[in-house]
């Protein structure tokens, strides 16, 4: 009996992930993980006007996976800061842009949120020219 129910369980939860893999639009962004410093401009409605705004800040983290993937980012207004998170696959993003690589050692990097000033600092990942 038991047997039936995971059967019956399992094929329904392969019926959802082929209808999100099928109809979510993927969108072709740049390859980005925690600790680098990323420029999300995204579409904003207000009634009949559409306008274009950016949130730039650091990520960090990515979860998820497929078609519900999202990353948080985190930037400081002032002396508050200021976290989104946005879902990979959102129609409303218009691009992404990715400004520094950041070197960190951990794929959820909350620490952040504790550090101020100098010390939130992520030391910037060093690439050596091919030559």
């Amino acid at each position: 009996m038991r047997s039936h129910l995971k059967e019956s369980k399992s094929d329904a939860m392969d019926t959802i992930k082929f209808v999100q893999d099928t109809l979510v639009a993927r969108k072709d962004h740049p390859e980005f993980n925690a600790g680098d410093t990323i420029t999300v401009f995204y579409t904003i409605r207000e009634g009949n006007k559409e306008r274009t705004q950016f949130f730039r800040g650091t990520v960090i983290q990515r979860r998820g996976s497929g078609s519900t993937e999202t990353f948080t980012i985190r930037k400081m207004s002032g002396n508050i800061g200021v976290e989104r998170i946005i879902p990979v696959n959102s129609p409303s993003i218009e691009r992404i842009e990715v400004n520094k690589r950041g070197s960190v050692r951990r794929a959820r990097i909350f620490y952040l949120r504790n550090l101020t000033g100098k010390a939130a600092r992520i030391k910037e990942k060093r690439y050596s020219a091919a030559k």
